[in-house]
């Protein structure tokens, strides 16, 4: 993963965030793009006669705010050793970062954004959602990989496999009566990983309650600091429409940090 997109905004997730894609463009000797967003849409109106009006005032503090946040954040990253640029843009933040991240190799994000499930859906690359408070550091030492044999559990690992690379323990779990009908069998998995060189080991979980609450329960058992999964949903609907195991490891209090893609 050479190509790092990082969102960056004002909240207080920002530095932890910003450090776990320095830890992991240091990790792969990749480039980290920090995208500072001034969405336009809260400062345009409509009156009472329909027609539209921008608060130009309000926009104009926005924008200056956010470009002198913009260069603060520079002025941060050239202090590091990881090659980076700062890039500005007025569109809506999952616009903003889908555009941005089509030549992305991941989209970092923190835990408890908003967008981040849309982005998994929309976008053009993986995402890693980061921890919100700490750093995600590189390599992890155990990874997990929720394997169900869908199309978008495939795509997910084979994305992560730079990240499954590095770490020091790489576990495929497979919930049992939760795999697809006609889906790719768990040694797939094995197979492929193996011929990147990854060692991984396989762990068929029983389910006790729900899929994502025993999958849960064995992410928990190895300590992973990562979860590679496939993002179900839909891309045409809100987030919240998104799939039951997606959701809930998106929701959960204390969660690990997960590479999705759909």
């Amino acid at each position: 993963m050479r190509s790092i997109l990082v969102y960056a905004d004002h909240g207080k997730s920002t530095p932890a965030r910003l450090q776990s894609a320095l830890a992991l463009g240091r990790a792969t000797g990749g480039h980290v793009t920090v995208l500072v967003d001034t969405p336009l849409s809260p400062y345009l109106s409509i009156d009472g006669f329909g027609s539209g009006f921008v608060a130009t005032d309000m926009l104009r503090e926005a924008l200056e705010r956010d470009d002198k946040f913009g260069v603060a954040i520079a002025e941060q990253l050239a202090r590091e050793d990881v090659a980076f640029d700062v890039v500005r843009s007025d569109d809506e933040t999952v616009d903003a970062m889908t555009t941005v991240g089509r030549l992305a190799d991941v989209a970092v994000v923190s835990h408890g954004c908003r967008f981040a499930g849309e982005l998994a859906l929309r976008g053009a690359c993986p995402v890693l959602v980061v921890p919100e408070a700490g750093l995600l550091t590189q390599p992890v030492d155990v990874a997990c990989v929720a394997w169900d044999g869908g199309n978008e559990a495939a795509r997910a690992l084979r994305e992560a496999v730079p990240l499954l690379a590095l770490a020091g323990q790489v576990h495929v779990l497979t919930v049992t009566e939760a795999e697809k009908t006609g889906g790719f069998p768990p040694t797939d998995a094995l197979r492929y990983l193996s011929r990147h060189g990854v060692k991984a080991e396989l762990h068929e979980v029983a389910r006790v309650a729900s899929v994502e609450q025993s999958l849960a329960g064995a992410v928990a058992l190895r300590g992973a600091q990562l979860l590679v999964m496939g993002a179900y949903g839909h891309r045409r609907l809100t987030e919240f429409l998104m799939g039951g195991v997606t959701r809930y490891f998106l929701d959960i209090v204390t969660p690990p940090a997960l590479l999705l893609a759909h």
